[in-house]
């Protein structure tokens, strides 16, 4: 295979990213709807959601072996780990963001605000100090297929945080259709959220040392079909799920270049030892390939040390 088939290039300082792989694996096939990877360093696997089958998804990287983790599993979502590596997952059906426990048992960390049951929440990051970021979109209220159908007690889709300390739920973005992927830059001082409702696009905000978000401008609008999941590399570049594959950004806001990928991608996420090998969820298949650069370090994470 070609490079040509695996990587489109469309500004020359996206070509030192591809002197990996010259073949994209897939890895598992037979989900309804892959979504929200997380590595495990410590045990050298892969989690994921399918999210219709409302399991969560295990691949073993040593020995290649895939197996149902957890089902049922609330029809998670997204997942990241927390500064202890346990499990902060989005559930869609329970609608409320949980911590799984070194033990196994499950913390649930936010499923109200105000008092009004959150809709459905999507994606999640964990910051240095502890506090926790989720998008809140509707995709699990919408139909039974992603949940279960109901309407919004909240009336609108919003980016929440959780406190560290106090346990506090807040707003700090409330002016989105539909937010879905979040992630913070390497230095955590911007947070990017993408929209899957009408704008289709990413924004970037500044982060306050009072853990609020100022600006919001848009930073790309997606060419083809919609951002949904994404993570930044060490150097800041940005890769993001599209219709049409995986698509990196410059940090100063230009498309460079994509991994094409025979499905619409929901997800990605750098993982292995290497932290060089992007993990893409399919529509219905989960996919790798190992690149020449290295994803941005968790606050969590073994390989750092």
């Amino acid at each position: 295979m070609a490079k040509d088939d695996v990587y489109e290039t469309l500004e020359d300082d996206f070509g030192p990213c591809t002197w990996g792989d010259l073949t994209l694996e897939k890895v598992y096939e037979g989900c309804r709807w892959a979504e929200g990877g997380v590595y495990v360093p410590s045990g050298k696997y892969l989690l994921w959601s399918d999210i219709p089958n409302d399991r969560i998804l295990r691949y073993d990287e040593a020995s290649g072996a895939v197996g149902v983790w957890r089902h049922p599993a609330g029809y998670t979502n997204g997942h990241t780990l927390d500064r202890e590596g346990r499990l902060i997952s989005c559930e869609h059906g329970n609608r409320r963001v949980t911590r799984t426990e070194h033990d196994g048992s499950i913390t649930v960390l936010a499923d109200a605000y105000d008092g009004m049951r959150l809709n459905s929440p999507n994606d999640v990051v964990v910051k240095s100090d502890d506090s926790i970021w989720f998008t809140d979109p509707s995709y699990g209220i919408q139909s039974d297929y992603e949940g279960f159908y109901a309407e919004s007690e909240i009336g609108a889709c919003h980016v929440y945080r959780i406190d560290a300390d106090s346990g506090d739920l807040t707003i700090v973005g409330d002016d989105f259709d539909r937010p879905n992927g979040i992630a913070f830059t390497p230095d955590e001082s911007k947070l990017f959220v993408s929209d899957t409702g009408k704008p289709k696009n990413m924004r970037v905000f500044d982060v306050t040392s009072e853990g609020k978000l100022e600006g919001g401008e848009v930073f790309a609008v997606c060419t083809n079909g919609a951002f949904d999941g994404f993570r930044f590399d060490s150097t800041g570049r940005l890769w993001t799920s599209a219709g049409d594959g995986v698509h990196c950004y410059s940090p100063d806001g230009r498309l460079i270049g994509k991994i094409k990928v025979p499905e619409a991608v929901a997800n990605v996420v750098f993982g292995g030892p290497k932290r060089n090998r992007m993990f893409i969820c399919g529509s219905t298949s989960l996919y790798s390939v190992v690149l020449s650069v290295r994803g941005a370090p968790l606050p969590f994470d073994p390989r750092e040390s």
